[in-house]
């Protein structure tokens, strides 16, 4: 990818050195060499240095999910089969199994777990917001807390999937997601019965206390 941006540059030269060295100070230097970018202006648009690239690495996978789904149509599918189509966008736009591999073993470092949940929670936020999810109570959390459990399951089964085209991938992303759409209906059934009822009151303010910083943080949001 050409790239008059300095950061996209890093993160294309970046991306040749990943299978080798991870993303390191190794692979963050090689990586300036490559663009000749000044390592001072390196250092300013990336402080953690390679870490800030695999972010970068990751946001990108999520803005060319949703371009793609802009791009197709979906109207045919249900709303299920929508999730799940936004989620194999997702990983199809990742491209390089080893490059998420060694993104995973990065974010799983304790020092980094944080903004590991945190780039994994705004992919499942973008999901939903893109497929016009209006709930603004606890539903709102719950719905992200499903999918990013659903979608950190999948990235593991698909770093191993060694089938034609992945379709072992996506058959068990087709489980995970009818096992979700199971949860909701449960949880649509349990609202109508006497105890939810009892419940809404405690849910409904939970729900009113949380809601307005509930589409741009995440409860105890860190900052990557």
């Amino acid at each position: 990818m050409t790239t008059s941006d300095p950061k996209e540059a890093l993160l294309d030269a970046a991306l040749l050195h990943v299978v080798f060295d991870g993303w390191s100070e190794a692979t963050f230097d090689a990586a300036i060499a490559d663009t000749d970018i000044d390592p001072a202006l390196a250092r300013a648009l990336c402080p953690r240095g390679a870490v800030d690239l695999a972010v970068a690495y990751h946001k990108r996978g999520d803005a060319e999910m949703l371009a793609r789904f802009h791009e197709e149509d979906l109207g045919t599918l249900r709303y299920s089969e929508k999730v799940a189509a936004l989620v194999r966008f997702r990983l199809e736009a990742a491209e390089d199994k080893e490059a998420v591999r060694r993104g995973s073993t990065l974010f799983s470092l304790p020092q980094y777990a944080a903004t590991g949940a945190q780039l994994i929670w705004d992919t499942c936020d973008a999901i939903w917001n893109a497929l016009g999810d209006t709930s603004d109570d606890v539903n709102w959390y719950t719905k992200r807390m499903t999918l990013s459990a659903v979608y950190g399951s999948t990235v593991l089964y698909w770093l191993g999937d060694e089938s034609e085209g992945n379709e072992a991938t996506w058959a068990f992303l087709d489980r995970r997601i009818e096992n979700v759409m199971q949860f909701e209906k449960a949880k649509a059934q349990f609202r109508k019965s006497p105890l939810g009822k009892l419940a809404e009151g405690p849910l409904g303010l939970l729900g009113r206390i949380k809601a307005p910083t509930a589409r741009t943080n995440m409860p105890g949001q860190w900052k990557s």
